[in-house]
């Protein structure tokens, strides 16, 4: 019985091969044929017959051709490319090791051990490492945080990745022509893009847009902002910067749900430089392919899974909603039912129209075809926002462990770093060698509202490993195995 079922699906797949290659190719075949019919008609034509056809069809045919060209150029929506982009590395003063943590939940929680005893049990199960970091205001004991230590790490985060953006591209801050800032917790006045202007002595005229309250996913919101004002602006050159402020929203009460960002958010921060120039088309690393954006319970106060709150003694911190999955899960949905005709091979398109119109027509419990997304992208970066986000979408994107290693060691290395973690995704698998031109890339980020946009990327050159990445000193190590429980 072994056999013949492991026969039957050799030949199953064999069969869903076969038809992949003929859907997938139908174009490339019907023209084949159409040449092949017309060359067959030439052959029984005189020569004389040929010319004078010739002769009478020239012109229209000229004039089709033109017309044609003209109006794919004038349609055609202006490349967008991403030129580099760099991440922030904290010095090792930040480290945030577990005992360390935990030594400071104890003596800032001493009077109340089970909300210790759950952040330990939080971060034993989390799939965070012992490397990830921590602003320095969050290490004093107890912790104080004000206004001016939250700016401070703002400086630190923010200029340290533009200075090494513009070390490494060699683009100077007068050829900046946008400026788009992300950062969804910390809205101080003056704006941080403001603080970015005036740091760089930006020209006067630049477009300047400061982000904020758009959870996990303002990284590619920004992105989509950026591609949109590319295509208004041409020879332009936008500047990216995807961040999360830690230091005025760590929890110092009691509550549950607001006690465990604490557990999941570490500092991070990413300067992502993109270009409408021709002359950056030869250098840049990736092509703009796609940008989806889907939202989820906009107008229901149920449906806000990440939001900033006050406890019953008046403390701040970020709450998580407990059916964060269930929505994360609603809103995927949404999502991939818009970019999968924009990115999908013909042959699933078909297959997953087929379970559509069975499930509608002839069986309801039919189970839903899901399509396979690894045969449109080499490459997947998931939203390191948790192990849980990680597993479920490895489940319904049915991937397998390499996948999603990108996301799984983003998050033992240096935690959730909110918006900018699809970036230390990206630069671990250059830093793995893994990225070839040509390759396409999905980003996927989930945040609050509930949002979950999506970026698809081609590779548009050969990529060496990065030699001053926050990965170069360790990505050797990676990567690493994962326990369910790491015991403290």
């Amino acid at each position: 019985m072994p056999h013949i079922e492991h026969s039957n699906s050799f030949k199953s797949n064999y069969i869903k091969l076969g038809f992949q290659y003929l859907v997938n190719n139908i174009l490339t075949f019907l023209i084949l044929l159409v040449l092949t019919t017309i060359i067959v008609v030439l052959f029984k034509m005189s020569p004389e017959k040929i010319f004078q056809i010739y002769q009478e069809q020239i012109i229209f045919f000229s004039f089709l051709v033109i017309f044609l060209s003209t109006l794919y150029f004038m349609s055609k929506p202006r490349s967008v490319y991403l030129v580099d982009y760099t991440c922030y590395q904290a010095p090792g003063s930040c480290r945030a090791a577990f005992s360390t943590f935990m030594e400071h939940s104890r003596l800032n929680l001493k009077n109340n051990s089970k909300s210790v005893e759950f952040q330990m049990r939080i971060l034993e199960r989390s799939g965070l490492g012992d490397e990830t970091s921590l602003p320095l205001a969050i290490h004093y004991l107890p912790p104080n945080p004000t206004f001016s230590d939250a700016f401070e790490e703002a400086e630190m985060v923010i200029f340290s990745s533009v200075d090494s953006l513009l070390e490494k591209t060699g683009i100077h801050s007068n050829d900046i022509d946008i400026l788009i800032v992300n950062c969804s917790l910390f809205a101080p006045t003056p704006s941080l893009s403001a603080m970015v202007v005036n740091k760089y002595k930006l020209r006067n005229n630049i477009k300047s847009f400061n982000l904020s309250g758009m959870g996990c996913s303002a990284g590619l919101i920004s992105i989509d902002l950026a591609r949109e004002l590319l295509q208004i602006y041409p020879d332009s050159n936008a500047l990216i910067v995807s961040t999360e402020i830690i230091t005025p929203n760590y929890y110092q009460g009691q509550e549950r749900a607001m006690l465990l960002p604490n557990c999941l958010f570490r500092m991070g921060g990413a300067a992502i430089l993109m270009s409408n120039k021709s002359g950056n088309r030869a250098r840049a690393k990736y092509r703009l392919a796609r940008v989806v954006r889907t939202h989820k319970g906009a107008d229901d106060k149920a449906h806000t899974c990440v939001f900033e709150q006050e406890d019953e003694e008046g403390k701040v911190g970020i709450r998580l909603n407990k059916d964060l999955m269930r929505i994360a899960g609603e809103s995927l949905k949404s999502n991939i039912t818009t970019l999968g005709p924009l990115v999908l091979p013909a042959s699933e398109q078909l297959l997953f129209l087929f379970s559509l119109v069975g499930r509608k027509i002839f069986n309801p419990k039919m189970k839903p075809y899901i399509p396979d997304f690894k045969q449109a992208f080499e490459h997947f970066c998931i939203h390191a926002g948790g192990r849980a986000v990680i597993d479920e979408l490895q489940k319904n994107l049915q991937l397998s462990a390499e996948h999603v290693e990108a996301s799984r060691m983003t998050l033992h290395r240096f935690g959730n770093t909110s918006s900018s973690s699809l970036w230390y995704e990206l630069c671990y698998i250059e830093s793995k060698g893994r990225m070839k031109k040509g390759d396409r890339v999905w980003q996927i980020a989930f945040g609050s509202g509930f949002k979950c946009n999506s970026a698809v990327w081609k590779c548009n050159r050969a990529i060496n490993a990065p030699i001053d990445s926050p990965w170069t000193n360790c990505i050797d190590r990676y990567p690493v195995h994962i326990p369910d429980i790491v015991k403290l």
